[in-house]
């Protein structure tokens, strides 16, 4: 029976120990619920349940990497898209610009009419 609570006793020094540095090394993005000092204070104040407390509570997974690899741009559905928009944008700009030459070089003002009268 001493051999078990000795035992206990090192298992909960290894895990006061791991929780102390845990927390102070842990990035403070990621921490939840209370701030990182009020953290390592509860974990120093009450070692094991403290600790525990803090793996289940504090400590905050790590968030999924969506979509973080990174590719070629002709691979991302989201700037094809926007290539796709640039170029329907310069069409219709050819067109209008097209459609205003043809105005210019079909207008009633370039008839002979210059405000000069010959004759």
């Amino acid at each position: 029976m001493v051999r078990l609570w000795i035992a206990l006793g090192v298992a909960a020094v290894v895990f006061y120990f791991y929780s102390v540095a845990d927390c102070a090394l842990f990035d403070r993005s990621r921490v939840r619920g209370l701030p990182k000092p009020v953290w390592l204070l509860i974990i120093i104040l009450f070692p094991v349940i403290g600790g525990i407390l803090w793996f289940v509570i504090g400590r905050g997974r790590r968030r999924a990497e969506v979509n973080r690899r990174v590719s070629a741009p002709d691979d991302d559905p989201e700037f094809l898209g926007k290539l796709r928009l640039d170029h329907d944008q310069e069409e219709r700009i050819r067109q209008l610009e097209k459609e205003l030459a043809e105005l210019d070089d079909n207008g009633p003002d370039n008839n002979d009419q210059t405000g000069r009268r010959d004759g």
